[in-house]
């Protein structure tokens, strides 16, 4: 099977509107409360012409920590599924205290999908609004973009862009494949 490049999202703050409390983000509490970001879906079609597939990766531990159900986050995914057509959406239940491989920023579940969808991971991009996403990218051996949301709190090191939401993310992404075709062709 022939691997092939990946946009991983991560999905509140990327995706879908976050709301901040203490100056971090946190996923909506209600599937009412889940609202998508202005030129999500347009930009998630530009990857997928662009022949990316699409990987959503969230970690969700306030299922762990008795705060949400699991059925309102899977709920709210499948809203994204139903707008968005991602070729998968991996989901950590996990809570920091749970020593799992998935909860980013451990790379687990960009390996997982890596794996289970044959995708060249030194190809892929992880697109992310917290240091978690980005250093799970990068240990994923992926290219990442920092989606900057003014968060009042750690902020990731070295991301390989810092963009405002994820359609300027694509554009970064898209641009810096063509450059990157264009001089391996001259």
């Amino acid at each position: 099977m022939t691997s092939r490049p990946a946009v991983f999202l991560d999905r509140d703050g990327v995706i879908n509107q976050a709301e901040i409390r203490d100056g971090a983000p946190r996923p909506p509490r209600d599937l009412e409360d889940f609202v998508l970001l202005p030129g999500v879906v347009e930009a998630v079609h530009l990857l997928r012409r662009a022949g990316f597939a699409i990987v959503i990766v969230t970690n969700q531990p306030d299922v762990a920590r008795g705060d949400q159900r699991r059925s309102v986050v899977e709920a709210m995914n499948e809203l994204v599924r139903q707008a968005l057509e991602p070729d998968r959406i991996d989901v950590c239940y996990h809570d920091e205290a749970d020593g799992c491989d998935c909860r980013k920023p451990a790379p687990g579940m960009l390996l997982a999908a890596a794996k289970d969808l044959a995708l060249d991971l030194s190809a892929s991009f992880m697109v992310g609004d917290r240091w978690r996403d980005i250093d799970a990218g990068r240990q994923a051996g992926c290219r990442t973009i920092f989606v900057d949301r003014g968060y009042a709190e750690r902020q990731p090191a070295a991301p390989d862009a810092v963009v405002a939401d994820l359609p300027e993310a694509v554009a970064w992404i898209t641009t810096n494949v063509t450059q990157n075709q264009e001089a391996r062709s001259a």
